[in-house]
C-alpha cells in the first residue's frame, strides 16, 4: 500500500491562466505513482490544448472529454476512468505542495481504511484575500489540526473540496460522486460524515488555494446561499434530527426565516427563539418569536443555531455549556 497508485480526478473548464503551474505541482510530487484523470468540461480557451501537450510529454496524465456538462459529470468521467487504491481531487487552478500526496499517502496506510486524510489549506490571490476567506482559512484549519472537521459539519463545508484523499472502497462506500446535489463537494462531506469516516489530524500546509473575481464557486447559481441551506437541512433531518426531541430554532434573520420555512413545509414542529426584542413575541411563518432563555426550559432539546455573529457564537456556546449541552448533539451551528 505504500506505492499504491493515487488517482487525482481535475475536471477542468477555461483555466488557462492558471493550469500549467497547476500540473507543474503535481508533476514536482515526491510521491511519483500518481495517474491524472483531467476532465475538459467544454472549454473555450486553450485548456484542452495545455492538457493535451502535458498528457504527450508524461503518460500519467490522460485527458478526456465531459461526455455530459458540469462538474459533477466531469467528476464521475473522471471516477469512472480511475485505477487507484487512493481517490483524491484536485482543482485546475490550484497549487499542492511538492509533500501533498506523499503526506496523505503515509497518514492512509498508518490509520487503515475508515479514515479520511486532508490537510491545511493557504488562500492566495492577485488582489490580496477578503477577511471572509481569512476567516474561513483560519476556521478551518483550526479544525484539521485536531481533526475535528465534523464537529461543525452544519457551518461550512469542513473539506476542501480539492484537498482530501480516500481510500477507494471508502469513497465507493460513501456514493463517490454518484449524488446529484450541489454543491457537489459540501455534498460529498456530508456523506464522508454519513459513512462515519475519521478525519486524520493534519498541522501542514496540503493545499494553496487560489482566488479571483471569476472562479466557479464565485459565479455558479450553484454555490447560492439556498443551495448551501437546503443541503443542510437535508443531511440534519436525515442524519442527526431526532423526532423524539423537541427542536428549537435560534436567531430569527433570514437564514433563521429560511430554516423555519424549510420545517414548516416538511412539518416538522418547532420553537422559535432569539434576543432581539423587536422580534420577541411576534409571529412570523405562523411562529411566536420566543427569548433564548426559554429554550433551557424545553427537556432534551435540539437546537438549530443560525446566529452568525463569532461574538454571538461564543455567548452561546457558553449558554449550552453551563447547561451541560453539547455540540453536534444537542446543538448546531448552522453558520
Amino acid at each position: 500500500m505504500q506505492n499504491s497508485l493515487v488517482s487525482i480526478l481535475i475536471p477542468v473548464k477555461n483555466t488557462e491562466a492558471f493550469l500549467e503551474e497547476c500540473l507543474d505541482s503535481i508533476l514536482q510530487q515526491d510521491y511519483k505513482n500518481w495517474e491524472v484523470l483531467a476532465i475538459d468540461d467544454g472549454s473555450t480557451d486553450s485548456s484542452a490544448t495545455i492538457l493535451k501537450s502535458y498528457a504527450e510529454v508524461d503518460s500519467r496524465i490522460q485527458v478526456f472529454t465531459n461526455s455530459g456538462s458540469g462538474i459533477i459529470d466531469a467528476l464521475r468521467l473522471a471516477y469512472a476512468k480511475s485505477n487507484g487504491n487512493f481517490i483524491t481531487r484536485m482543482d485546475s487552478d490550484d497549487i499542492m505542495p511538492s509533500n501533498k500526496l506523499s503526506t496523505m499517502v503515509d497518514s492512509l496506510v498508518e490509520k487503515g481504511t475508515g479514515y479520511l486524510a486532508t490537510g491545511k489549506v493557504l488562500y492566495f490571490a492577485k488582489e490580496g484575500i477578503s477577511n471572509g476567506y481569512a476567516r474561513y482559512e483560519s476556521w478551518l484549519n483550526s479544525l484539521t489540526e485536531k481533526g475535528d472537521n465534523f464537529k461543525e459539519i452544519y457551518k461550512e463545508c469542513v473539506i476542501p473540496s480539492p484537498c482530501w484523499m480516500a481510500h477507494k472502497e471508502d469513497f465507493d462506500s460513501s456514493g463517490a460522486f454518484f449524488s446529484s446535489r450541489y454543491p457537489e463537494d459540501y455534498d460529498l462531506a456530508f456523506r464522508f460524515y454519513e459513512n462515519g469516516l475519521k478525519v486524520i489530524p493534519c498541522d501542514t500546509i496540503l493545499h494553496h488555494w487560489r482566488d479571483y473575481s471569476y472562479r466557479t464557486s464565485r459565479t455558479s447559481e450553484h454555490y447560492a446561499a439556498n443551495y448551501f441551506i437546503d443541503l443542510k437541512m437535508h443531511y440534519f433531518l436525515q442524519l442527526d434530527f431526532n423526532p423524539n426531541r423537541p427542536l428549537a430554532l435560534w436567531g430569527a434573520g433570514n437564514k433563521g426565516k429560511e430554516i423555519a420555512k424549510i420545517l414548516n413545509k416538511k412539518n416538522v414542529p418547532f420553537t422559535w427563539h432569539c434576543d432581539n426584542p423587536k422580534k420577541i413575541g411576534k409571529t412570523i411563518y405562523e411562529n411566536i418569536i420566543q427569548h433564548f432563555n426559554t429554550i433551557a426550559d424545553l427537556q432534551n432539546a435540539q437546537c438549530i443555531v443560525t446566529v452568525a455573529n463569532q461574538e454571538e457564537q461564543l455567548e452561546i456556546k457558553t449558554f449550552f455549556k453551563e447547561r451541560n449541552k453539547k455540540q453536534g448533539k444537542d446543538y448546531y451551528l448552522f453558520c
